[in-house]
């Protein structure tokens, strides 16, 4: 009898395991899959982990929003800067998305409009009421991991030359990368799975 309670729970525990990891990577496949492709500009940190192997960390344009930018700039605004924030994207003539509005909290209250996609961030450095005051935004896609060999190559080509990352947008602001391009080619891509 005690053998079989622990066996059901033994079973139990490792189906909510499994069905817990198969929602993680089901949701991140369904961005790459449906969400809208936006093309960021980035800016090279550092290749090497030595755990997962070599990597570009990235930084892009859309993580440093001027404060002029965001449309709910009141005190109550700049002293809960710490957490989410939107910012819409519009689409450049040079085929990047670069940041034209950003709202704390919530987000917008009007829908992005045609060639735009609001993004979702984290920002955790307060803010003055200053115009030219910036708010670093994390988008979480900071990482781009590459084959054995290929980081510091890659890293630096892209102090010579514009690099872009493709990202897909889910309905509710969430970014994936999708792929690392040099110009308009493609050097990897991110699997599904």
């Amino acid at each position: 009898m005690m053998k079989n309670r622990l066996l059901i729970s033994a079973v139990a525990l490792a189906l909510i395991q499994i069905g817990f990891l198969s929602w993680i990577i089901g949701s991140r496949a369904m961005i790459l899959r449906n969400g809208q492709e936006v093309l960021l500009k980035v800016e090279p940190v550092d290749p090497r982990d030595l755990l997962r192997g070599d990597y570009v960390r990235l930084g892009y344009e859309a993580s440093s929003v001027p404060a002029k930018l965001i449309v709910n700039r009141d005190v109550e605004a700049s002293a809960a800067a710490d957490g989410p924030i939107h910012v819409r994207l519009k689409k450049g003539e040079d085929g990047f998305w670069h940041p034209v509005a950003a709202a704390l909290g919530a987000g917008f209250a009007n829908a992005p409009g045609e060639d735009e996609v609001d993004v979702l961030g984290t920002t955790s450095s307060g803010w003055a009421q200053d115009e030219e005051a910036v708010l670093h935004v994390d988008y979480g896609i900071g990482r781009f991991y590459l084959p054995e060999g290929e980081g510091k190559a890659i890293e630096r080509d892209m102090r010579v030359r514009s690099f872009g990352i493709l990202a897909a947008v889910d309905r509710d602001g969430t970014l994936q990368i999708k792929a690392l391009k040099d110009g308009d080619t493609t050097l990897f891509s991110e699997p599904l799975y």
